[in-house]
């Protein structure tokens, strides 16, 4: 009598057994053992793209964004009930953006859904994200020089307006540009540290880099306070803060950025070849600088004499 090992079709696992009435037929370690051992554990995609599984994400930060505009609304409108309403929203904001970075890092570093395709496409979309960014700030320059170029009789057919006290370039704004400058730099240390793979200076370059980031933003909050006007004064004053306040906005979203690059970084989730994560940080940080730069030129200093 002897002893067989054969496949139980049900589980899928190897089984000895005596053959008693000779009635088994025993598997050869051959093609068809091993096609018949991984017929159910075979990959189903034939593509090298990531399908996404459902999620929740999109649906509940459409309505945290909703609450956060819709409170913001009632809040100038001195609404009761507003500061809830955007306290909802924006911390249904920063709960989603927590579960979807989590999300995102699960399927890049842990279940390798990241593939040399889908990185390409996250490339794309992150340089046509960054192309849109830039049109949306090219409608606000749009706005300042059809002021600035041409100043109606309203405002006293002068740039800047009559009884504008505007903001020396050579002062905060100068020094802010070196920071900012100096922040690309650091960042693009960093960039060719993880390159190269030394973990120690691309950690200390980001450190240095969302300090010079924390470091501008405050300093410009500082430059806020001390303003001799506010966004309702002309439309020197409208375009003035809706464009420096939305490059502080994107400054705050590009150190967050940076922020949970340099986790990352510490818990190894990059590597020499494989790090798009910080690259698409890196590209958003110096798509910022660039702004700020036109911003100098054209706002400050050109625009501010």
């Amino acid at each position: 009598m002897k002893t067989y090992y054969y496949i139980n079709k049900k589980n899928l696992k190897i089984e000895k057994k005596e053959n008693v009435f000779g009635n088994l037929k025993p598997y050869n370690k051959d093609l068809r053992f091993y096609k018949e051992m991984t017929r159910n554990t075979q990959n189903v995609h034939k593509h090298p793209y990531h399908l996404v599984d459902p999620s929740p994400w999109p649906f509940v930060i459409s309505f945290g964004m909703f609450f956060f505009t819709f409170g913001m609304a009632m809040y100038f409108h001195s609404y009761t009930g507003s500061s809830i309403l955007i306290l909802t929203g924006f911390l249904m904001i920063i709960f989603t953006m927590y579960t979807w970075f989590r999300d995102i890092v699960r399927e890049a570093v842990y279940e390798g859904q990241h593939t040399k395709q889908v990185q390409l496409g996250l490339r794309n979309g992150m340089l046509l994200f960054i192309f849109s960014e830039l049109l949306f700030f090219i409608s606000f320059f749009w706005a300042f020089f059809h002021s600035a170029l041409a100043p109606v009789p309203e405002i006293g057919s002068l740039w800047p307006p009559l009884g504008i006290e505007t903001i020396n370039a050579w002062g905060v704004p100068l020094l802010n540009t070196i920071i900012l400058l100096t922040s690309g730099a650091t960042i693009t240390w960093a960039h060719h540290a993880i390159i190269y793979g030394d973990r120690k200076n691309a950690i200390l370059s980001l450190i240095l880099t969302i300090s010079l980031a924390i470091f501008f933003t405050c300093i410009q909050g500082l430059e806020y306070v001390e303003s001799t006007f506010s966004i309702s004064d002309s439309v020197y004053g409208t375009t003035f803060f809706l464009l420096t306040g939305f490059h502080g906005l994107h400054v705050i979203i590009g150190t967050i950025f940076i922020i949970v690059s340099t986790l990352r970084l510490i818990n190894h989730h990059f590597t020499k070849q494989h790090h798009f994560g910080f690259e698409a940080a890196a590209w958003y940080w110096h798509f910022v600088d660039v702004v700020w730069l036109f911003l100098f030129v054209a706002v400050y200093w050109w625009g501010g004499n």
